[in-house]
């Protein structure tokens, strides 16, 4: 969907489409093109990364007080429907959406001093240590516990669906400080090196063949006390912001939109079928792109992203299963096959791995089952 843009808007599209031209190399789009998962490896998302950070733009969500560009709303969703139509790489969301807005907000000085130049640099490469077998959407419940003693904290735990651990220095992680207290009131949240002894990372290998996910393990793993964000027993509050972040701070429909444009070309002009699921998919992918853009303007000017960012990101796991599931259809029988080890996926062969791969977006950030839960006692017991 094109919105009527005014002057300064179409000014700052027509500069933020002259820097992808300068700066988004034919190998970035051809790596984005290629991702079959949710973010796109270092390899390809790294250059990317390095790229806007000269420009100031990695951080693009960000106030200018703490190193992003300060754009208005508008200016955010123009960059991602531009971003989006390039091709360009995903880049790594637990640092620039998720951790840092946490840092910037409820960590000490000596974190933000510490933490976030590196990840707008993109020096430090975070995963986040939420889930553990048994406590998923039920964050609550977690048991990963730290111990303090002294100076530090000593972790023991398990967590899993750890994204890209593999290739993180630093893991952001819930952790429960007191047991005897009601289970929200006992976690904490603390910031912990990929490289502490004790600390393992353990490969999940997905029915697609990738590896994005991991569990990570954590033995009598010591941990300084100045690595707890905000106070001990406010984890859960931080959780529920950072949460409220990955599941409404940005807009999906632009990359949804751009990934059934390209399913769409596909499909045959006389097969009727398709192309009217094609047409009611992206009906629902501009209504979605309105009600985003909508929350983006609301957050701007205070409010928080609230249950409409359930939906959001609800409304758009849904799209995406529903994008991938066309795709197998259009392409039968080439679009089933997987790649082979150490062969180069030919385009009709990414549809398969998409496919299981976004099997996925209904369960991580919050199951479909739990939002709805949530978003239905809401409606029932307004505030």
């Amino acid at each position: 969907m094109d919105f009527l843009l005014n002057e300064a808007e179409r000014e700052f599209r027509d500069e933020v489409r002259a820097f992808l031209d300068a700066k988004l190399t034919e190998p970035m789009r051809a790596g984005a093109r290629a991702t079959t998962g949710v973010f796109a490896e270092p390899e390809v998302a790294g250059p990317w990364h390095r790229a806007l950070h000269e420009q100031g733009w990695a951080a693009y969500s960000w106030p200018a007080e703490h190193g992003g560009p300060g754009w208005t709303p508008m200016q955010r969703w123009i960059f991602e429907k531009e971003t989006a139509r390039a091709h360009a790489p995903a880049l790594p969301g637990m640092s620039l959406k998720l951790v840092g807005p946490v840092l910037y907000t409820f960590g000490s000085q000596a974190q933000k001093d510490r933490f976030l130049p590196r990840i707008l640099s993109g020096e430090d490469f975070w995963a986040q240590g939420f889930s553990e077998p048994g406590s998923g959407s039920d964050l609550a419940s977690l048991r990963t516990r730290a111990v303090r003693e002294g100076d530090e904290y000593v972790v023991n735990g398990q967590k899993i669906w750890t994204t890209q651990a593999q290739f993180a220095n630093w893991v952001f992680t819930l952790v429960r400080t007191d047991p005897d207290v009601k289970p929200q009131r006992g976690i904490s949240f603390l910031l912990i090196p990929i490289d502490t002894p004790g600390l393992e990372v353990r490969p999940i290998i997905s029915a697609s063949g990738a590896h994005e996910l991991n569990e990570v393990f954590f033995e009598d793993v010591r941990v300084p006390v100045t690595n707890l964000v905000g106070e001990e027993g406010q984890g859960w509050t931080i959780a529920k912001f950072l949460l409220q972040n990955e599941r409404g701070g940005t807009s999906f429909a632009p990359a949804i939109i751009e990934r059934l444009r390209a399913v769409t070309k596909g499909i045959d002009a006389d097969d009727a079928l398709l192309r009217d699921r094609a047409t009611r998919i992206r009906l629902d992918a501009e209504a979605l792109e309105i009600t985003e853009l909508r929350t983006l303007i609301e957050v701007a000017q205070g409010a928080p992203p609230a249950q409409r960012s359930l939906v959001t990101k609800l409304v758009a796991s849904e799209l995406i299963q529903a994008i991938d599931e066309l795709a197998i259809d259009a392409g039968l029988p080439d679009a089933l096959a997987l790649p082979q080890d150490g062969e180069a996926a030919p385009p009709e062969q990414l549809a398969a791995a998409r496919y299981l791969d976004s099997r996925a977006w209904t369960i991580f950030g919050g199951t479909s089952e739990i939002q709805l839960d949530i978003i239905a006692a809401d409606l029932l017991n307004p505030s």
